[in-house]
């Protein structure tokens, strides 16, 4: 059971410690520049600091400085998949170095509205996946939280994502330098990810019509082998000879469907995905797949939060040199 009477430790207990004020504990803890305090006394408070566990107020510090630390990220009803979650993880560490704190709230507006979530927080900048109106905008100005929208569907602004249609037209262009000529394509059954499918099939028929061959056969796969058969006998049918999935789980699955239909990849039909997941490895044959470097991604969205907070503009992303194919015996 907790203990009602524990009571949380405060930058006076740390000063009474380090026998020092309150005020050298703030300098100390908080870096403030053009402070003369010496390393002696500075270790003693860091050290009396940890002593005692002390954590300083995120709500004191907002009022102090005028200003959060925390980037508010918040993602649509998106699966968090391997690709997703890398992202995330890159993104944190980045804005980390920037002294920020990332927060993730993965949801729609049905779940609560958007509104009520910043003003709960009250970041100092939003990372949005979706689209805001323009009161929604100008409230969030007149609380001096920025606002960086990282894919915009009405043309406003700039696309600080990886543009979808890249990756599909990555699939497409090594397919056809391998010499197939009739393509499919793999979407998936999760309505929830039709922001990316979209793109990427549009991406895999630009490349078609550009070189003038067929339109891609495209085909739901469902993660089930036996379902995924019948589409791979479909495409064999209309003279498809390789398939893009849209992604890695569901180019996994084409695969099972290969061999519940008895059908040789890549002899008979080649495949590739997206994402690079751990399982694309260790399938048989291990799968070709396209990947993004997000490590990049990351370290660009966070240099673009920082600029947008001191009304900066932020920098362009290297897309076409971080989406890759990575090859292997699938495709």
């Amino acid at each position: 059971m907790a203990d009602s009477t524990t009571k949380r430790v405060t930058s006076a207990d740390v000063a009474r410690l380090a026998g020092v004020s309150r005020a050298t504990v703030s300098y100390v803890l908080n870096d403030t520049p053009r402070q003369t305090i010496s390393p002696a006394t500075r270790d003693r408070v860091l050290a009396a600091a940890a002593d005692l566990g002390y954590s300083p107020s995120a709500a004191a510090r907002t009022l102090r400085t005028g200003r959060s630390d925390v980037v508010l990220c918040l993602l649509p009803d998106w699966p968090i998949g391997p690709e997703v979650g890398s992202m995330l993880g890159e993104l944190s560490a980045a804005l980390s170095r920037h002294g920020l704190t990332l927060v993730v709230h993965p949801g729609n507006r049905a779940d609560r509205p958007m509104s009520e979530l910043w003003k709960a927080i009250t970041p100092a900048a939003v990372i949005a996946y979706t689209e805001f109106s323009d009161a929604e905008i100008a409230a969030m100005r007149s609380a001096g939280v920025a606002l960086v929208v990282a894919v915009s569907r009405r043309g406003r602004g700039r696309v600080l994502a990886v543009p979808q249609e890249l990756i599909g037209r990555r699939q497409a262009e090594h397919l056809v330098q391998r010499g197939h000529t009739r393509l499919g394509f793999a979407y998936p059954d999760d309505q929830r990810v039709r922001f990316f499918a979209e793109p990427r099939l549009a991406g895999v028929r630009a490349v078609c019509a550009g070189r003038k061959l067929p339109t891609p056969v495209g085909l739901t796969v469902p993660l089930d082998p036996a379902v995924a058969g019948e589409a791979v006998r479909r495409w064999l049918d209309t003279g498809v000879t390789a398939v893009c999935a849209y992604n890695d789980e569901v180019a996994l699955a084409v695969l099972a469907g290969a061999r519940d239909a008895g059908v040789a990849v890549p002899g008979s039909l080649a495949v590739i995905g997206v994402d690079d997941i751990p399982p694309a490895r260790l399938s048989d044959p291990p799968l070709t797949t396209v990947t993004t470097d997000q490590v990049v991604v990351g370290a660009h969205l966070a240099a673009t939060v920082v600029a947008a907070m001191s009304g900066r503009t932020g920098p362009e992303l290297p897309a076409a040199d971080i989406v890759r194919v990575v090859p292997r015996r699938s495709a």
